[in-house]
């Protein structure tokens, strides 16, 4: 089943990158008491993901708090170390990546993907989401392909 507006995150284990290397964290805690931008992207270092998604979190970033975002996330069915290599890649300092090396968290949400014919595997979906304390207040899937209502613009638009 789907995730959808109004639900609570599925608690599961997810990993921060940090300068410091992998960090476990427990999304039903994470989420807690905090407003977050919340992004999936297929996989790091992708074409769409890296041009465009996650350099629009970046740019946009000082908007989102000024809206009252505690936090802009981004997740990817990729692990620790490569999401960390993404944002220092990107100069993404104002995102936190949380990896979600086994897909687990994109399961619990029910937006996987298959990316089988690209070599990728079983991925998530691209979408992104207002979360409050925990909870979906707004959430935006892409279709298969697509960019547009998982941009940092339309979730702008949304607070």
């Amino acid at each position: 089943m789907t995730i959808s507006v109004g639900d609570k995150l599925p608690d599961v284990t997810l990993v921060k990158a940090t300068e410091a290397g992998p960090e476990k964290v427990q999304s039903s805690e994470y989420f807690k008491g905090k407003t977050i931008a919340l992004f999936s992207v297929p996989g790091a270092f992708t074409p769409t993901c890296s041009a465009r998604h996650l350099p629009g979190y970046v740019d946009k970033a000082d908007e989102l708090k000024a809206k009252g975002v505690d936090e802009i996330v981004a997740t990817a069915v990729n692990d620790a170390f490569v999401m960390g290599a993404w944002k220092a890649a990107n100069g993404a300092d104002a995102v936190t990546m949380l990896a979600d090396g086994n897909g687990d968290f994109a399961e619990a949400v029910g937006l996987t993907m298959d990316g089988s014919g690209f070599g990728m595997g079983k991925r998530g979906q691209r979408w992104s989401a207002i979360v409050e304390d925990g909870v979906v207040k707004e959430l935006n899937v892409e279709a298969p392909g697509d960019f547009s209502v998982s941009s940092a613009e339309h979730l702008l638009g949304q607070l």
